[in-house]
């Protein structure tokens, strides 16, 4: 759950998590200025009146507690149940059970965030990379359940530029930089799941776009699976220039930096010797999850 792990870590450092726990009441006067501002497709979310954000600010105060915040939020959707700010609240207890390392509950959450507003992307790439780590080669339901993460990771990446819910007076410019990190999130389930099937060319084309998306925040872990993917298709010069680039961004004691220095020296003794003859990596050989 690395990347899903970070996506929270994401937020707080550009600062767009604190913008998430500061949705203002209306001011009517300024509304027309702020929907023209607005970084994303939609109006900003903001409480309708002093009542319900004060119930927001009463239901937020529980971030740091999973089950809290799941009941508060739930207690505020039942007192408040046309308010935008469920939406918020809903993804605070979605980050909080990330935190606490509770995928089910996490999924659980993404779900009545979709409940609410079926094209979110965060909420739709949270389902999508839950489903996409929790379903093994030897599930009955593997196909349905991989058809589904990939249906809603191509659909977050419809949304994300129109649907992406953000308080009013969010900078632009951490918005922006969210939003690159959710593509290129949703296009590293894509190509893991491609991966997984052994569909390898459009994996290797899908793995490229998400390393591309947020080129500014490199994840060791899609430069490894797209190395893992470019050495099934016996590309191993490319492969090699991957693994070192996921050699580079990270640590030799980590499970993640392991792997890719396996397939680093894997990749010279390849490309050394005659590659025609190579054994490629083991269908699947996939570096640890997200």
């Amino acid at each position: 759950m690395k990347r899903a792990a970070t996506l929270f870590a994401v937020l707080a450092m550009t600062g767009f998590g604190a913008a998430q726990t500061q949705a203002q009441p209306p001011a009517p006067s300024a509304e027309p200025q702020a929907r023209a501002t607005q970084p994303t497709g939609r109006p900003p979310i903001q409480a309708k009146n002093q009542a319900e954000y004060q119930a927001w600010q009463t239901a937020i105060a529980n971030a740091q507690n999973p089950e809290a915040m799941a009941k508060a939020a739930d207690d505020f959707a039942a007192k408040f149940p046309d308010s935008d700010l469920r939406v918020l609240l809903y993804r605070a207890a979605m980050n909080s059970y990330r935190t606490a390392g509770n995928s089910d509950k996490m999924m659980d959450m993404g779900l009545k965030v979709l409940g609410i507003d079926k094209h979110d992307p965060e909420a739709l790439i949270v389902v999508a990379q839950v489903l996409q780590e929790h379903t093994s080669p030897t599930d009955l339901d593997r196909d349905q359940r991989e058809d589904q993460a990939l249906s809603f990771a191509q659909h977050s990446l419809e949304t994300v530029e129109t649907d992406l819910a953000v308080p009013a007076g969010s900078p632009p410019e951490k918005v922006e930089a969210y939003k690159r990190y959710l593509r290129s999130t949703a296009l590293a389930i894509v190509g893991t799941i491609q991966y997984k099937r052994e569909q390898y060319p459009d994996a290797e084309a899908s793995l490229r776009k998400s390393v591309e998306a947020d080129s500014s925040n490199p994840d060791a872990v899609v430069i490894l699976r797209l190395a893992l993917t470019l050495d099934q298709e016996k590309k191993y010069s490319d492969a090699l220039q991957q693994a070192n680039r996921a050699v580079e961004l990270t640590q030799d004691s980590t499970d993640v930096g392991k792997m890719a220095r396996d397939e680093r020296d894997r990749l010279v003794m390849v490309t050394n010797g005659s590659n025609s003859s190579a054994t490629p990596a083991p269908p699947n050989s996939a570096p640890p999850s997200h």
